[in-house]
């Protein structure tokens, strides 16, 4: 007897045990130092008044350039200038509704700060602990309740917090545990 629904809700039950162990795994997030960084309220979506730190960018494309099934190159959804992240062609989506354009799960601007698609749990601890603030359209989209601008890192500690953040980034929309 073949029970195809059977062997779906199985499928569905590993995906959302998973994106629940992934989530508990995660590390709790320090709180940054510093006032935030001030923001349009609109779109486009910018900090204003911060100047990156032109070696901590460049050592975040680096980083992010090392994780696999990821492809730096020109943003499809950002202001011109900033580099889009994206997931390569043969990995799958697990959460396609969060991804801005194409397969870009994050891009940076040239200012050093990053849009990202987070777990919604994440992105309210990331923006409690002072690393991050919501899209002006983060409440306006489904699926877009955990889009949020994360700050410009400007010192060591700040890229190493930031990196993990673009890492769960990749693993939400994936699936993938980093």
């Amino acid at each position: 007897m073949k029970l195809p629904f059977l062997r779906r809700g199985l499928a569905i039950s590993v995906v959302l045990i998973a994106g629940v162990a992934s989530a508990a795994n995660l590390q709790p997030l320090p709180q940054r130092s510093g006032p935030p960084p001030v923001t349009t309220n609109g779109v486009p979506h910018i900090q204003m008044g911060i100047a990156p730190v032109p070696e901590i960018s460049a050592e975040l494309l680096r980083r992010v350039s090392t994780i696999p099934g990821v492809e730096i190159g020109e943003t499809v959804v950002s202001l011109p200038g900033a580099r889009g992240f994206r997931i390569g062609e043969g990995i799958p989506l697990a959460r396609p509704d969060v991804i801005v354009g194409g397969r870009e799960f994050a891009h940076m601007h040239p200012d050093g700060s990053l849009h990202a698609s987070l777990s919604p749990e994440r992105a309210r601890e990331a923006v409690a602990a002072g690393w991050a603030i919501p899209h002006p359209w983060a409440s306006r989209r489904p699926g877009w309740e955990g889009f949020v601008m994360i700050y410009t890192p400007i010192s060591g500690e700040e890229l190493d917090v930031v990196f993990r953040l673009v890492e769960e980034s990749f693993g939400f929309v994936t699936g993938r545990v980093m």
